[in-house]
Parts: C-alpha cells; structure tokens; sequence
C-alpha cells in the first residue's frame, strides 16, 4: 500500500480490522478515500468503515523502519487550547487523559502494547515472524512522553489542511529538539476544529515528514475526538465500573490505535502492513464483542479504554487481535 495515514473511524460491527486508507493509485476492496492528496494512513470513522474490511492474512515486514526506542511528544495547537503555557481550554479534559495515557504505557505494567515487540526492521522483506532476528519493536521501561507544548504563539485553522498539520508537527519537532523515526509528534487540535474528513470519514490518522534538515519525523494528525462523538469511540467500551468515562473512551482507543501503528509503520507504507494494506490497529479496530474486543485494561495502576492490536504468533502464528500479551503463548 503505497501510503502513509492510518486513521481510526469506528463502525457498528463486530467483525476486525477496520480500514478507510486514502490511497494514492490503490485501494483495498471496498475502502473509503476521504482525501486524494497527501500520503498518510486514516483510522477511520465509524460509520465509514468499509462493508468488506475483514482481514485474517498475517502482517509483513515492508523493509522500512520500526520504532525501536519510543518516544512521545505531544503539542497542543493554537491559542484556542489556552494562553502562555497552560492548558486551560479543553471541554472535556481531553489534555489529561491523553497523556496520563501514555504515561502509563511503559514496562511490566503495560502488557497491552508489548504485543508489538513481536515485529522487527533488518530482516527480509516479507518476512511474518521474527523470531528473535532483527532489532525489534522497542517497548519503553518507563514513561515514553517526552514533552509537551503549548504552541499559543497561532491560532489553529478552523479546517487545517494535511499541509498544516505537518507544519506544526515539524514547528513542534523544532521547538523539542527532536526528529527521527523513533519519535512521534501528536498534533492535538482544540474543541470546535474540524480538519477536512474528521467524524464523518475518519477520528486520526498518521504519515511522516521531514524536518527542515531533512530527518524524517513520524507525527499524528489527532483531532478534539470528543467532538465526534460515538463516531469516534464515545461510550464504545461502557462498563461503567471501572474508573473511565465513556464519553472519552475515544481518545484513547484511537490515541492507542494511532500510537501503535506509529511504533509498527512509521513512515506509515514500509513497515509492518498486511497484503490488503492494514496495520495493526486497522485490523482489530472497533470490535465489540468475541476474541479481541475493545476493553478496559489497567496500565500501571490505571484504567484505560484500549482497542486489540494484531498479532502474527497469536493462535500457533494464524494470528489475532489480542489485548494482552506477556509472551507468543501467554497472549489473549
């Protein structure tokens, strides 16, 4: 698959993998192309995801870079989020939760996303297990975020364009000092912008540019996703029970979603894709019932709403959506 957004949208089905890739030259059977320019991989939106998403066929290995030693950055764009340096503008505490997320996801205590150190770089293109071969997935020993800013110097764009939101990953890129395939620069836009596609046709996506000097940045184009509603994870998990409120359930199902296929396929067309296109969230997105449904699971003393990534060895290598993995036979 010749692209680079992977963006989350929930559907009201119980069927895996979920996918409304905006190709550039080719799409997998029956999927969305909410936007023909750019190259990034969409996570897409509830509702338009694609009759005939199914997938079973194992991930392979693209040639490309994985993430080896994650890191996360986070910027919140435009003076709508607040003034100086302090978030203070977030209807839904979207801010808070998002990073508390990421926080958490690090070491023993995060059995969910270890399930991606399983995938590899160095190894044969079309290879499907690694066994042992190769520099794998790294997880993080302790918490992966490495900043955050508050960029109150703009005021986002009502409709930012895929363009934009790459200028402010790279501004963010600059202002932390970082770039590379390891790191990952979440562009979070404020309540009531709307970038073209959200809700409707997609909750996120992810792709990678170049910072000015020419190193490659991998970045996440995350819109406000309460705004979206149930469309995009809103009381999608509901227990009620467990500490996590449904209306947020969303952002970090498709924070999660988004992340994982980052540490898997950071320039989002060379990494870990099956035949059809799909990452590892794509997969296993918006299942709500059976093996591999979206649930709440505990991350270093927290609770969290979490969608199941794909794993090749699950199941003697047929491969699955899983929540849990601590080993290729102690994964579920």
């Amino acid at each position: 698959m010749m692209l680079r957004r992977s963006t989350l949208a929930r559907v009201a089905v119980t069927t895996a993998a979920l996918t409304a890739a905006a190709l550039l030259g080719s799409s997998p059977a029956g999927a969305q192309t909410p936007e023909t320019s750019g190259h990034a991989k969409q996570m897409a939106a509830r509702d338009a995801r694609p009759a005939a998403a199914a997938s079973t066929n194992l991930l392979s290995y693209g040639g490309g870079a994985v993430v080896t030693s994650p890191k996360v950055y986070v910027v919140y764009w435009g003076s709508q989020w607040g003034t100086g340096s302090t978030v203070t503008n977030d209807p839904s505490g979207e801010a808070a939760l998002q990073l508390s997320f990421f926080q958490h996801a690090y070491g023993s205590g995060d059995t969910w996303s270890a399930s991606q150190t399983q995938y590899c770089e160095g190894v044969a293109v079309g290879t499907t297990q690694c066994n042992g071969a190769g520099t794998p997935v790294g997880h993080p020993a302790s918490n992966p975020v490495g900043g955050t800013w508050l960029d109150s110097s703009v005021s986002a764009p009502s409709k930012p364009s895929n363009a934009q939101i790459a200028a402010e990953a790279v501004k963010a890129a600059a202002h932390f000092g970082v770039s590379g395939d390891n790191v990952q620069i979440i562009v979070d836009a404020p309540h009531g912008v709307v970038p073209t596609g959200f809700k409707t046709q997609y909750c996120a996506w992810h792709d990678q540019t170049t910072t000015g000097s020419g190193a490659p940045l991998p970045y996440t184009n995350f819109p406000y996703i309460t705004d979206a509603g149930s469309a995009c994870g809103a009381n999608f998990v509901s227990t009620g029970s467990t500490g996590v409120n449904g209306t947020t359930e969303g952002v970090t199902i498709v924070g999660g979603h988004e992340y994982a296929e980052t540490l898997t396929d950071p320039t989002a067309s060379t990494g870990w894709l099956d035949s059809t296109g799909y990452e590892t969230g794509d997969k296993c997105a918006w299942i709500s019932s059976g093996q591999g449904a979206s649930t709440i699971v505990g991350m270093n003393g927290s609770n969290y709403a979490i969608q199941s990534l794909w794993s090749n060895n699950f199941n003697s290598d047929s491969g699955g959506c899983v929540v849990s993995y601590t080993s290729p036979t102690n994964q579920h």
